[in-house]
């Protein structure tokens, strides 16, 4: 197959053919590229509890940095998707990756020498605030490269690819990033993740940003038909954004109940590589997400795969002391997996006319925030009541995300009429 340049944003128009497969589009360096990339994303938040719960002693603290590490995101990664929809992935990525490298070095290094809380949680902000989104960033490439560079007949199974492909993608960092976090900071030093965070962004990112699918921009944002800033605020893209922050709720509770769970029996460090469990079946099961059958639609697979949540969130609420969760992870991610294939492709199929990369960058920024509340909450309600107490909060979440889901149905049902 032969690998050929990323065409320019006005290559349709320009009349450039169309190449047979996605791949001849980006070319295969691209993808690993992509990848290494997420990396730091992934990295930050376990990074940062881990960090801090190690040099403090104190899951509270942990779980407030890790809040405000969220918080960071919430606050600056919709503005920067709004600014990549004007200016371009080449001209922002680079100036946000190196303020990352910046702000994480200077976490590690205050953190380190012992700063009061506040300086703690000031630093977090700036980390979440600067750390590079890529995972909405790639989606927004390949969908764009989807309609511009492949023949129209290969268009719709191509874009269920890329979205299944990029949830994956996705999974596949958060299960390596916690993990490399766990085994960096267990086997060498509690700083090291943060240092090789930035040290990603500094590579990997600005790497990324500079290939040449970063050339690569949605045809509205270069002419005059971008959509309205009001239409990302409509019911069924709010639904869509409600149900990453469920999502990223459970995500919270679930990584901060398992370190105090961890923590009960001495082994803390542990948390992120049991954590990646939950994101080796998640990731498979989102993989996988493309071969279900189309009569199984959208909101349904919402509805059922939430269900499954709920039901292994209940099995791990009941785990005892001494227990070894790997199993009720294993199940949860079961349906983590395609839920998050599905709620990301609902938000990119929803996404208004030129506001791919704000629609897409908001939803990670929803489910980023949401992490960041149930990482502060449970790791308050794990050092005031108990470990066995804060393992009852990812039940909550997937409960919350069900009823989303129901809501959903009807936002669709009603949009339908």
């Amino acid at each position: 197959m032969s690998i050929v340049t990323p065409a320019r944003p006005d290559a349709t128009a320009a009349g450039t053919e169309h190449v047979p497969t996605l791949i001849a589009a980006t070319g295969l360096g691209y993808y690993p590229l992509a990848f290494v990339a997420r990396l730091p994303f992934a990295m930050v938040v376990v990074g940062v509890l881990t960090y801090v719960v190690a040099m403090t002693g104190s899951v509270a603290l942990g779980g407030l940095a890790a809040g405000a590490v969220g918080v960071g995101v919430v606050i600056a990664g919709p503005v920067v998707g709004a600014t990549v929809d004007r200016r371009g992935q080449r001209t922002v990525l680079p100036a946000v990756a190196l303020a990352n490298v910046v702000a994480v070095l200077a976490l590690a290094f205050a953190v380190g020498q012992g700063v009061p809380s506040w300086a703690v949680v000031a630093c977090s902000f700036l980390a979440g605030a600067t750390v590079p989104q890529v995972a909405p960033l790639s989606r927004t490439r390949l969908v764009t490269l989807v309609g511009e560079r492949l023949a129209p007949n290969r268009r719709v199974k191509a874009f269920a690819r890329v979205m299944s492909y990029e949830s994956a993608v996705d999974e596949t960092a958060f299960v390596v990033g916690p993990v490399l976090v766990g085994l960096l900071a267990a086997w060498i030093a509690p700083w090291l993740p943060l240092v090789t965070a930035a040290a990603l962004s500094l590579t990997a990112v600005v790497a990324f940003a500079l290939h040449p699918t970063g050339a690569v921009r949605a045809h509205a944002a270069h002419d005059a038909e971008r959509a309205p800033l009001r239409e990302v605020v409509r019911a069924r893209v709010l639904v869509v954004v409600a149900g990453a922050f469920a999502v990223g709720l459970f995500f919270g509770a679930t990584l901060t109940s398992l370190t105090a769970h961890m923590g009960a029996q001495g082994r803390a460090d542990d948390a992120g590589l049991l954590y990646g469990a939950m994101g080796l079946t998640s990731a498979t099961l989102a993989l996988g997400a493309a071969a279900l059958p189309r009569a199984f639609v959208a909101r349904w697979r919402w509805v059922g795969f939430a269900v499954v949540i709920a039901a292994s969130a209940a099995f791990y609420a009941q785990l005892g002391v001494s227990a070894r969760p790997t199993v009720a992870l294993l199940l949860m991610g079961m349906g983590v997996g395609p839920v998050l294939v599905t709620l990301l492709s609902m938000a990119s199929d929803r996404s208004p006319v030129g506001r791919a990369a704000t629609t897409m960058t908001l939803a990670t920024a929803a489910l980023s925030l949401a992490q960041a509340l149930a990482s502060a909450l449970t790791g308050q309600v794990a050092e005031r009541v108990g470990a066995p107490a804060a393992m009852w909060l990812p039940l909550a979440a997937a409960g919350l995300l069900l009823v989303l889901g129901g809501v959903n149905v009807l936002v669709e049902r009603r949009a339908g009429r």
